[in-house]
Protein backbone atom coordinates (compact mmCIF):
# COMPACT_ATOMS: atom_id res chain seq x y z
CA UNK A 1 0.00 0.00 0.00
CA UNK A 2 1.12 3.58 -1.10
CA UNK A 3 2.67 5.07 2.26
CA UNK A 4 1.42 9.16 1.78
CA UNK A 5 3.29 10.54 4.57
CA UNK A 6 6.90 10.47 3.50
CA UNK A 7 8.38 9.77 7.19
CA UNK A 8 11.79 10.65 6.61
CA UNK A 9 11.40 13.65 5.25
CA UNK A 10 9.91 14.53 9.01
CA UNK A 11 13.65 14.26 10.10
CA UNK A 12 14.40 17.86 8.31
CA UNK A 13 16.94 18.67 5.50
CA UNK A 14 20.46 18.38 7.64
CA UNK A 15 20.01 13.68 7.29
CA UNK A 16 20.02 14.59 3.53
CA UNK A 17 20.29 15.54 0.27
CA UNK A 18 17.82 15.96 -2.72
CA UNK A 19 19.65 14.10 -5.71
CA UNK A 20 19.06 13.47 -9.28
CA UNK A 21 19.05 10.16 -10.27
CA UNK A 22 21.71 8.68 -13.35
CA UNK A 23 20.82 8.83 -16.92
CA UNK A 24 21.35 5.76 -18.17
CA UNK A 25 22.22 4.73 -21.92
CA UNK A 26 19.57 1.39 -21.41
CA UNK A 27 17.10 -0.34 -18.81
CA UNK A 28 16.84 -3.61 -19.28
CA UNK A 29 15.12 -5.60 -16.56
CA UNK A 30 17.56 -8.44 -15.18
CA UNK A 31 15.92 -9.65 -12.02
CA UNK A 32 12.30 -8.76 -10.25
CA UNK A 33 11.58 -9.86 -6.72
CA UNK A 34 7.43 -9.89 -6.85
CA UNK A 35 7.22 -11.66 -4.46
CA UNK A 36 8.76 -9.20 -1.72
CA UNK A 37 6.57 -6.52 -3.45
CA UNK A 38 3.18 -8.10 -2.66
CA UNK A 39 4.29 -6.93 0.86
CA UNK A 40 3.85 -3.68 0.01
CA UNK A 41 0.97 -4.23 -2.49
CA UNK A 42 2.86 -2.24 -5.21
CA UNK A 43 1.79 -4.50 -8.15
CA UNK A 44 3.97 -3.00 -11.82
CA UNK A 45 3.43 -4.06 -14.86
CA UNK A 46 7.27 -4.39 -16.20
CA UNK A 47 7.32 -1.27 -18.13
CA UNK A 48 5.84 0.22 -14.80
CA UNK A 49 9.20 -1.47 -13.32
CA UNK A 50 10.99 -0.07 -15.82
CA UNK A 51 9.78 3.34 -14.99
CA UNK A 52 10.03 3.61 -11.24
CA UNK A 53 13.63 1.34 -10.60
CA UNK A 54 15.74 2.14 -13.74
CA UNK A 55 14.20 5.62 -14.60
CA UNK A 56 13.44 6.59 -11.21
CA UNK A 57 9.83 7.88 -11.78
CA UNK A 58 8.80 9.06 -8.33
CA UNK A 59 5.62 7.01 -6.92
CA UNK A 60 2.71 8.62 -6.32
CA UNK A 61 2.05 10.24 -2.95
CA UNK A 62 5.34 9.77 -2.06
CA UNK A 63 9.10 11.11 -2.36
CA UNK A 64 9.37 13.70 -5.14
CA UNK A 65 12.88 13.74 -5.05
CA UNK A 66 15.37 10.84 -4.41
CA UNK A 67 17.15 11.70 -1.32
CA UNK A 68 20.87 11.00 -0.57
CA UNK A 69 21.37 10.17 3.63
CA UNK A 70 24.35 11.74 5.34
CA UNK A 71 25.63 10.19 8.08
CA UNK A 72 29.32 9.48 9.15
CA UNK A 73 30.90 5.67 10.64
CA UNK A 74 33.89 3.91 11.74
CA UNK A 75 35.67 1.97 9.00
CA UNK A 76 38.11 -0.08 10.11
CA UNK A 77 37.70 1.70 13.83
CA UNK A 78 39.07 4.69 11.97
CA UNK A 79 36.49 7.34 12.04
CA UNK A 80 35.40 8.90 8.60
CA UNK A 81 33.10 12.28 8.58
CA UNK A 82 33.14 12.46 5.20
CA UNK A 83 30.46 9.36 4.39
CA UNK A 84 26.87 9.32 2.99
CA UNK A 85 25.12 7.93 0.28
CA UNK A 86 27.49 8.10 -2.18
CA UNK A 87 26.07 5.87 -4.98
CA UNK A 88 22.54 5.04 -3.74
CA UNK A 89 19.55 7.09 -2.53
CA UNK A 90 16.74 6.32 -0.59
CA UNK A 91 13.98 6.08 -3.59
CA UNK A 92 10.18 5.72 -1.67
CA UNK A 93 8.91 4.57 1.98
CA UNK A 94 5.97 2.61 1.98
CA UNK A 95 3.71 1.06 4.83
CA UNK A 96 3.44 -3.20 4.63
CA UNK A 97 0.27 -5.12 5.09
CA UNK A 98 1.46 -5.35 8.76
CA UNK A 99 1.66 -1.42 8.86
CA UNK A 100 5.81 -1.73 9.12
CA UNK A 101 7.36 0.74 7.16
CA UNK A 102 9.90 -0.26 4.39
CA UNK A 103 12.46 1.55 2.32
CA UNK A 104 13.10 1.32 -1.20
CA UNK A 105 16.88 2.07 -1.43
CA UNK A 106 19.17 1.69 -4.35
CA UNK A 107 22.50 0.99 -5.15
CA UNK A 108 24.34 2.42 -8.66
CA UNK A 109 22.23 4.58 -9.16
CA UNK A 110 24.88 7.81 -9.89
CA UNK A 111 26.44 10.33 -8.16
CA UNK A 112 25.60 12.12 -5.06
CA UNK A 113 27.20 14.73 -2.98
CA UNK A 114 28.84 11.85 -1.15
CA UNK A 115 30.19 10.18 -4.00
CA UNK A 116 33.99 11.02 -3.06
CA UNK A 117 35.25 11.21 -6.69
CA UNK A 118 33.88 7.90 -7.72
CA UNK A 119 31.26 7.31 -10.42
CA UNK A 120 27.97 6.25 -8.30
CA UNK A 121 27.97 3.11 -10.48
CA UNK A 122 27.09 -0.63 -9.97
CA UNK A 123 28.86 -3.49 -11.97
CA UNK A 124 26.49 -5.95 -13.51
CA UNK A 125 28.55 -8.47 -11.36
CA UNK A 126 27.93 -6.95 -8.28
CA UNK A 127 24.29 -6.74 -8.93
CA UNK A 128 24.40 -10.15 -8.96
CA UNK A 129 26.23 -10.74 -6.02
CA UNK A 130 24.05 -8.54 -4.29
CA UNK A 131 21.21 -10.60 -5.29
CA UNK A 132 22.27 -14.04 -4.81
CA UNK A 133 23.37 -12.93 -1.08
CA UNK A 134 20.54 -11.63 -0.18
CA UNK A 135 18.37 -14.65 -1.06
CA UNK A 136 20.88 -17.31 0.06
CA UNK A 137 20.63 -15.40 3.41
CA UNK A 138 17.05 -15.28 3.54
CA UNK A 139 16.76 -18.69 2.86
CA UNK A 140 19.05 -19.82 5.72
CA UNK A 141 16.66 -17.18 7.93
CA UNK A 142 18.98 -14.18 8.43
CA UNK A 143 17.14 -11.29 8.61
CA UNK A 144 18.12 -9.46 5.70
CA UNK A 145 16.96 -6.46 2.76
CA UNK A 146 15.57 -7.99 -0.48
CA UNK A 147 17.05 -6.83 -3.56
CA UNK A 148 13.92 -6.62 -5.32
CA UNK A 149 15.32 -5.11 -8.91
CA UNK A 150 18.33 -5.50 -10.76
CA UNK A 151 18.34 -3.90 -14.02
CA UNK A 152 21.05 -3.39 -16.67
CA UNK A 153 21.88 -0.41 -17.81
CA UNK A 154 24.23 -0.04 -21.02
CA UNK A 155 27.84 1.39 -19.49
CA UNK A 156 31.13 -0.04 -19.56
CA UNK A 157 32.75 0.63 -16.54
CA UNK A 158 36.61 -0.03 -14.97
CA UNK A 159 36.73 -1.47 -11.89
CA UNK A 160 40.47 -2.72 -10.26
CA UNK A 161 38.86 -5.85 -8.64
CA UNK A 162 37.22 -7.17 -11.80
CA UNK A 163 38.12 -7.54 -15.80
CA UNK A 164 36.98 -4.58 -17.54
CA UNK A 165 35.58 -2.95 -18.94
CA UNK A 166 32.92 -4.36 -17.43
CA UNK A 167 29.09 -4.29 -17.39
CA UNK A 168 26.92 -1.73 -15.67
CA UNK A 169 23.24 -1.81 -13.83
CA UNK A 170 21.21 -0.36 -10.71
CA UNK A 171 19.84 -2.18 -7.99
CA UNK A 172 16.60 -1.68 -5.61
CA UNK A 173 16.32 -2.95 -2.44
CA UNK A 174 13.81 -2.64 0.17
CA UNK A 175 14.62 -2.98 4.12
CA UNK A 176 13.22 -1.58 6.94
CA UNK A 177 14.96 0.97 7.25
CA UNK A 178 18.33 2.59 6.26
CA UNK A 179 19.09 4.58 9.51
CA UNK A 180 22.70 3.76 10.29
CA UNK A 181 24.82 3.82 13.16
CA UNK A 182 27.11 6.19 11.55
CA UNK A 183 23.57 8.50 11.46
CA UNK A 184 23.61 8.67 15.11
CA UNK A 185 27.10 9.56 15.00
CA UNK A 186 26.92 12.40 12.69
CA UNK A 187 24.77 14.16 15.22
CA UNK A 188 26.65 13.60 17.78
CA UNK A 189 29.80 14.77 16.29
CA UNK A 190 28.02 17.73 15.34
CA UNK A 191 27.00 18.27 18.59
CA UNK A 192 23.18 18.27 17.39
CA UNK A 193 21.91 16.98 20.68
CA UNK A 194 18.14 18.47 19.27
CA UNK A 195 18.49 16.56 16.24
CA UNK A 196 19.80 13.10 18.30
CA UNK A 197 16.41 13.57 20.14
CA UNK A 198 14.11 13.56 16.74
CA UNK A 199 16.34 10.88 15.28
CA UNK A 200 16.09 8.56 18.20
CA UNK A 201 12.08 9.81 18.46
CA UNK A 202 11.70 8.78 14.66
CA UNK A 203 13.20 5.39 15.17
CA UNK A 204 11.30 4.78 18.47
CA UNK A 205 7.79 5.58 16.59
CA UNK A 206 8.42 3.51 13.25
CA UNK A 207 10.24 0.52 14.01
CA UNK A 208 10.33 0.11 17.72
CA UNK A 209 6.59 0.21 19.57
CA UNK A 210 7.76 -0.63 23.07
CA UNK A 211 10.65 1.74 23.95
CA UNK A 212 10.19 5.52 24.68
CA UNK A 213 13.69 6.64 25.91
CA UNK A 214 17.53 6.75 24.29
CA UNK A 215 18.66 3.40 26.47
CA UNK A 216 15.04 1.42 25.72
CA UNK A 217 16.03 2.37 22.06
CA UNK A 218 19.93 1.23 22.38
CA UNK A 219 18.37 -2.02 24.22
CA UNK A 220 16.19 -3.13 21.59
CA UNK A 221 19.18 -2.37 18.61
CA UNK A 222 21.18 -4.91 21.22
CA UNK A 223 18.66 -7.26 20.89
CA UNK A 224 17.96 -7.09 16.87
CA UNK A 225 22.11 -6.72 16.30
CA UNK A 226 22.71 -9.65 18.23
CA UNK A 227 20.34 -11.99 16.93
CA UNK A 228 21.66 -10.67 13.46
CA UNK A 229 25.31 -11.34 13.96
CA UNK A 230 23.99 -14.95 15.60
CA UNK A 231 22.55 -15.66 12.21
CA UNK A 232 25.80 -15.00 9.96
CA UNK A 233 28.10 -17.48 12.44
CA UNK A 234 25.68 -20.10 11.74
CA UNK A 235 24.79 -19.84 8.27
CA UNK A 236 28.57 -19.53 7.94
CA UNK A 237 28.55 -15.92 6.50
CA UNK A 238 31.39 -12.97 6.51
CA UNK A 239 30.10 -9.94 5.72
CA UNK A 240 33.96 -8.71 5.45
CA UNK A 241 33.22 -4.94 5.60
CA UNK A 242 31.28 -4.27 9.64
CA UNK A 243 31.60 -0.91 9.54
CA UNK A 244 29.24 1.51 11.56
CA UNK A 245 27.90 3.02 8.18
CA UNK A 246 26.92 -0.60 7.50
CA UNK A 247 25.25 -1.33 10.59
CA UNK A 248 21.20 -0.34 10.55
CA UNK A 249 19.20 0.46 13.43
CA UNK A 250 16.83 -2.21 12.46
CA UNK A 251 19.13 -4.94 12.81
CA UNK A 252 18.63 -6.66 9.16
CA UNK A 253 21.91 -7.52 6.96
CA UNK A 254 22.61 -5.28 3.59
CA UNK A 255 24.76 -3.82 1.35
CA UNK A 256 27.01 -6.98 0.31
CA UNK A 257 30.16 -6.00 -1.14
CA UNK A 258 33.10 -8.38 -0.28
CA UNK A 259 31.55 -10.82 1.74
CA UNK A 260 31.79 -14.80 1.56
CA UNK A 261 30.57 -17.87 2.72
CA UNK A 262 32.66 -20.55 4.94
CA UNK A 263 33.72 -23.30 2.71
CA UNK A 264 34.99 -24.63 5.96
CA UNK A 265 35.41 -23.42 9.39
CA UNK A 266 38.27 -21.16 10.13
CA UNK A 267 38.40 -18.37 12.77
CA UNK A 268 40.69 -16.07 11.31
CA UNK A 269 38.54 -16.42 7.27
CA UNK A 270 38.11 -13.03 5.83
CA UNK A 271 35.72 -12.01 3.05
CA UNK A 272 37.57 -8.51 2.20
CA UNK A 273 40.92 -8.52 0.45
CA UNK A 274 41.47 -5.12 2.29
CA UNK A 275 41.31 -6.24 5.60
CA UNK A 276 45.26 -6.85 6.35
CA UNK A 277 44.57 -6.93 10.13
CA UNK A 278 41.58 -9.06 10.36
CA UNK A 279 39.40 -6.92 11.84
CA UNK A 280 36.10 -8.68 10.54
CA UNK A 281 37.26 -12.26 10.24
CA UNK A 282 34.43 -14.69 10.88
CA UNK A 283 35.49 -15.41 14.54
CA UNK A 284 35.74 -11.78 15.44
CA UNK A 285 31.81 -10.34 13.99
CA UNK A 286 29.96 -11.02 17.68
CA UNK A 287 33.24 -8.28 19.47
CA UNK A 288 32.82 -6.16 16.26
CA UNK A 289 29.14 -6.00 16.41
CA UNK A 290 29.47 -5.38 20.31
CA UNK A 291 32.26 -2.25 19.12
CA UNK A 292 29.89 -1.08 16.54
CA UNK A 293 27.36 -0.88 19.22
CA UNK A 294 29.39 1.21 21.90
CA UNK A 295 29.68 3.49 19.39
CA UNK A 296 26.14 3.84 18.68
CA UNK A 297 25.76 4.21 22.71
CA UNK A 298 28.89 6.80 22.53
CA UNK A 299 26.30 8.97 20.16
CA UNK A 300 23.39 8.37 22.52
CA UNK A 301 25.38 9.75 25.53
CA UNK A 302 24.75 13.27 24.49
CA UNK A 303 21.14 12.86 25.72
CA UNK A 304 21.29 10.17 27.65
CA UNK A 305 23.21 8.85 30.90
CA UNK A 306 26.27 6.33 30.49
CA UNK A 307 25.24 4.56 34.17
CA UNK A 308 21.98 3.83 31.49
CA UNK A 309 23.96 2.93 28.06
CA UNK A 310 26.50 0.83 29.49
CA UNK A 311 23.87 -1.55 31.42
CA UNK A 312 22.36 -1.81 28.45
CA UNK A 313 25.19 -2.69 26.54
CA UNK A 314 25.81 -5.94 29.28
CA UNK A 315 22.58 -7.70 27.50
CA UNK A 316 24.65 -8.20 24.30
CA UNK A 317 26.75 -11.08 25.16
CA UNK A 318 23.59 -13.08 26.81
CA UNK A 319 21.75 -12.29 24.07
CA UNK A 320 24.23 -13.09 21.65
CA UNK A 321 24.89 -16.35 23.21
CA UNK A 322 20.99 -17.53 23.27
CA UNK A 323 20.29 -16.02 19.48
CA UNK A 324 23.59 -18.69 19.19
CA UNK A 325 21.43 -21.56 20.61
CA UNK A 326 18.01 -20.55 19.01
CA UNK A 327 20.46 -20.72 15.17
CA UNK A 328 22.34 -23.91 15.73
CA UNK A 329 19.37 -25.78 16.74
CA UNK A 330 16.96 -24.76 14.29
CA UNK A 331 19.41 -25.00 11.51
CA UNK A 332 19.55 -29.23 12.66
CA UNK A 333 16.50 -29.04 12.91
CA UNK A 334 16.80 -30.26 16.60
CA UNK A 335 14.80 -29.21 19.91
CA UNK A 336 16.87 -27.50 22.62
CA UNK A 337 16.99 -28.22 26.33
CA UNK A 338 16.72 -24.94 26.84
CA UNK A 339 19.96 -25.70 29.59
CA UNK A 340 23.59 -25.82 30.00
CA UNK A 341 23.78 -29.15 27.50
CA UNK A 342 22.84 -26.32 24.72
CA UNK A 343 25.95 -24.39 24.83
CA UNK A 344 28.33 -27.64 25.47
CA UNK A 345 26.72 -29.11 22.13
CA UNK A 346 27.12 -25.62 20.31
CA UNK A 347 30.85 -26.00 21.69
CA UNK A 348 31.39 -29.28 20.63
CA UNK A 349 29.99 -28.28 17.02
CA UNK A 350 32.63 -25.40 16.83
CA UNK A 351 35.37 -27.47 17.65
CA UNK A 352 34.32 -30.53 15.69
CA UNK A 353 34.11 -28.30 12.29
CA UNK A 354 37.61 -26.08 12.90
CA UNK A 355 39.83 -28.69 13.75
CA UNK A 356 38.11 -31.71 11.15
CA UNK A 357 37.76 -29.02 8.52
CA UNK A 358 34.85 -30.72 7.72
CA UNK A 359 32.76 -29.03 4.66
CA UNK A 360 30.83 -26.73 6.23
CA UNK A 361 27.89 -26.62 3.77
CA UNK A 362 28.12 -30.50 3.78
CA UNK A 363 27.91 -30.78 7.35
CA UNK A 364 24.98 -28.73 8.12
CA UNK A 365 22.94 -30.55 5.23
CA UNK A 366 24.11 -34.38 6.26
CA UNK A 367 22.82 -33.57 10.18
CA UNK A 368 19.72 -31.76 9.61
CA UNK A 369 16.86 -33.73 11.61
CA UNK A 370 20.29 -34.94 14.40
CA UNK A 371 21.09 -38.57 14.85
CA UNK A 372 18.85 -40.77 12.78
CA UNK A 373 19.00 -43.96 11.38
CA UNK A 374 20.78 -42.67 8.31
CA UNK A 375 23.60 -41.65 10.62
CA UNK A 376 25.47 -44.93 9.25
CA UNK A 377 24.97 -44.05 5.70
CA UNK A 378 26.42 -40.58 6.32
CA UNK A 379 29.31 -41.90 7.74
CA UNK A 380 30.47 -44.41 5.47
CA UNK A 381 29.45 -41.99 2.48
CA UNK A 382 31.68 -39.43 3.99
CA UNK A 383 33.95 -41.38 6.16
CA UNK A 384 36.93 -38.74 5.78
CA UNK A 385 34.45 -36.29 7.03
CA UNK A 386 32.90 -38.57 10.03
CA UNK A 387 35.82 -39.84 12.38
CA UNK A 388 37.85 -39.58 15.11
CA UNK A 389 37.16 -39.33 18.62
CA UNK A 390 36.32 -35.44 18.26
CA UNK A 391 33.38 -37.10 15.99
CA UNK A 392 32.42 -39.71 18.27
CA UNK A 393 32.34 -37.20 21.28
CA UNK A 394 29.87 -34.74 18.92
CA UNK A 395 27.81 -37.44 17.55
CA UNK A 396 26.87 -38.85 21.27
CA UNK A 397 26.32 -35.45 22.24
CA UNK A 398 23.81 -34.91 19.28
CA UNK A 399 21.68 -38.34 20.11
CA UNK A 400 21.16 -36.55 22.97
CA UNK A 401 18.82 -33.99 21.10
CA UNK A 402 15.29 -35.04 19.58
CA UNK A 403 14.49 -33.76 16.32
CA UNK A 404 11.97 -30.76 16.04
CA UNK A 405 9.92 -32.27 13.18
CA UNK A 406 10.80 -29.53 10.75
CA UNK A 407 11.34 -30.43 7.32
CA UNK A 408 15.07 -29.62 5.99
CA UNK A 409 16.01 -26.74 3.77
CA UNK A 410 16.36 -28.05 -0.04
CA UNK A 411 19.53 -26.92 -1.30
CA UNK A 412 23.08 -28.48 -3.08
CA UNK A 413 24.99 -28.58 -0.24
CA UNK A 414 28.13 -29.48 -1.34
CA UNK A 415 28.41 -26.32 -3.57
CA UNK A 416 29.26 -22.94 -2.30
CA UNK A 417 27.65 -19.85 -3.37
CA UNK A 418 31.05 -18.23 -4.31
CA UNK A 419 31.70 -20.59 -6.46
CA UNK A 420 27.80 -20.80 -8.01
CA UNK A 421 28.36 -17.10 -8.47
CA UNK A 422 31.37 -17.76 -11.17
CA UNK A 423 29.57 -20.35 -12.92
CA UNK A 424 26.53 -18.32 -13.25
CA UNK A 425 27.88 -15.31 -14.51
CA UNK A 426 30.15 -16.95 -17.35
CA UNK A 427 26.72 -17.70 -19.56
CA UNK A 428 25.77 -14.28 -18.55
CA UNK A 429 28.72 -12.99 -20.32
CA UNK A 430 29.47 -15.26 -22.83
CA UNK A 431 25.74 -15.73 -24.43
CA UNK A 432 23.86 -13.36 -22.12
CA UNK A 433 22.21 -16.39 -20.63
CA UNK A 434 20.16 -15.58 -17.57
CA UNK A 435 18.49 -18.96 -17.32
CA UNK A 436 20.48 -20.53 -14.50
CA UNK A 437 20.54 -17.73 -12.46
CA UNK A 438 17.04 -17.50 -12.43
CA UNK A 439 16.82 -20.97 -11.87
CA UNK A 440 19.05 -20.43 -8.66
CA UNK A 441 17.18 -17.71 -7.29
CA UNK A 442 14.20 -19.49 -7.12
CA UNK A 443 16.20 -22.57 -5.60
CA UNK A 444 15.98 -20.66 -2.47
CA UNK A 445 12.93 -21.04 0.23
CA UNK A 446 11.18 -17.48 0.63
CA UNK A 447 10.18 -15.41 3.71
CA UNK A 448 8.22 -12.50 4.15
CA UNK A 449 9.90 -9.22 5.20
Amino acid sequence: MYHPDTKITSLGSEFYDIVTPANFPKTELRYSDTFSMDTVGLNLTKSEWIKHFGLFDPLSNNLKKPLALRYHGHQFHQYNPNLGDGRGFLYAQLRDNKGRLLDFGTKGSGQTPWSRGGDGKLTLLGGIREVLASRYLEHLGVNTSKTISLIETGEELQRNDEPSPTRSAVMVRLSHSHIRFGTFQRQAFLNKTDNLEKLTQYCIKNFYSGPCTPDELLHAVVLKSSELVASWMVAGFVHGVMNTDNMNITGESFDYGPYRFLPSLKSNFTAAYFDHNSLYAFSRQPEAMYWNLGQLAQSLSLICSDKKLLKVLEDFAPAYRDALRDNVFERLKIQPKQNQKDFEFISLTFKFLENSQCSWPQFWHDWQGGANELMRAKRSENSDLYSGDEFVDWYNSLKEFEANGASPKVDNPVRLLYEDIETLWKPIVQDNNWSEFIKKTESFQRQSC
